[in-house]
């Protein structure tokens, strides 16, 4: 019998591989053995510990970033636009620092106007120093302002927007906030069509059968000027009769204060060079702030500010 490795004299015969060695080959063979032994062992082992280490758990999410969702005033923002484009209205954008004149003066707000001093706001300074005659706006009514001075008549649209006051940061205030107007212009349009919108509105965003109220205010670039109001849509007004459930939303009044409107004043149209007497308009406008305090029940304005995404989640996959 021959060595295995060296071919040389057998003296060692290995039964369970039918092999032999000679007593110099067996030595180095059986060392092998043992190597490869504890080399198995010691991957085997390896293997164990990262399979325990790197265990992953195929149940857990595949995406690791939590779910975002858009902001509140934006869905707000973007449903009440939404609701106007269905009823025929184009949207309109403006700048947000905008000239004096778009902003008060085309308004019907002349530099000595009482209403006018209510509504000085942050003006931008100019290169030296000194007034520019820019501000940023105080309202979006200036973008109206531009879309009757480039559009052809008649107009119909509508303006979402950023506005700025120096009001105080508080429960019910923010010196940044967001308003959206509606203005329609074109000829024979009466106070019968602005209620119309107004009513058309509230049914498409708060719900079907709700009543609007309208009482008497003062608004310069609107004349007549109103305050519009409507019925409450959580207690519908039971909340006021006798042995009513107290209601958080209207506070116990039965109307909610929506949006101030108006028909466009003759002085508006002169601005834009149209001619009143042959055009008549309506004007609608209503903070989208508020529009989401008193939809949801929000007690405090500083909750859309403060980016906390925990209001954002409640609130911002739909409204």
């Amino acid at each position: 019998m021959r060595c295995h490795r060296c071919r040389g004299p057998a003296n060692v015969e290995i039964r369970r591989s039918r092999t032999a060695y000679c007593a110099g080959c067996y030595p180095d063979w059986f060392r092998q053995q043992v190597q490869d032994r504890v080399d198995h062992e010691r991957m085997f082992r390896r293997d164990q510990r990262v399979l325990v280490e790197e265990t992953v758990d195929v149940t857990l999410p595949w995406d690791r970033l939590p779910a975002g969702s858009r902001h509140p005033v934006t869905t707000v923002s973007e449903r009440l636009a939404d609701v106007f484009v269905g009823m025929g209205y184009e949207i309109a954008e403006g700048p947000e620092a905008e000239a004096e004149w778009y902003n008060f003066d085309a308004l019907n707000f002349p530099p000595d106007h009482p209403a006018r001093e209510m509504q000085d706001t942050i003006f931008v300074a100019g290169p030296d120093g000194g007034p520019s005659g820019v501000v940023l706006r105080t309202h979006t009514s200036p973008v109206q302002i531009r879309a009757l001075l480039t559009r052809p008549l008649p107009v119909y649209v509508v303006s979402p927007g950023k506005c700025f006051r120096t009001d105080p940061l508080d429960a019910t205030h923010s010196p940044v906030f967001h308003q959206i107007e509606l203005l329609a212009v074109d000829e024979g349009l009466t106070m019968a069509d602005l209620r119309g919108a107004i009513q058309s509105f509230v049914g498409a965003m708060f719900g079907e059968g709700l009543r609007t109220r309208i009482r008497p205010d003062f608004f310069p670039f609107v004349e007549p000027g109103m305050d519009v109001s409507m019925e409450c849509y959580d207690c519908r007004g039971a909340s006021t009769r006798p042995g009513g459930e107290p209601c958080r939303v209207c506070r116990s009044q039965g109307w909610v204060e929506l949006a101030g409107a108006g028909m466009v004043n003759p002085k508006v149209l002169v601005a834009c060079g149209i001619d009143p007497d042959r055009y008549s308009g309506f004007a609608f406008g209503l903070g989208i702030e508020r529009t989401l305090m008193v939809r949801h029940g929000l007690a405090d304005i500083r909750d859309t500010l403060e980016g906390d995404v925990r209001f954002s989640r409640a609130l911002g996959v739909e409204v």
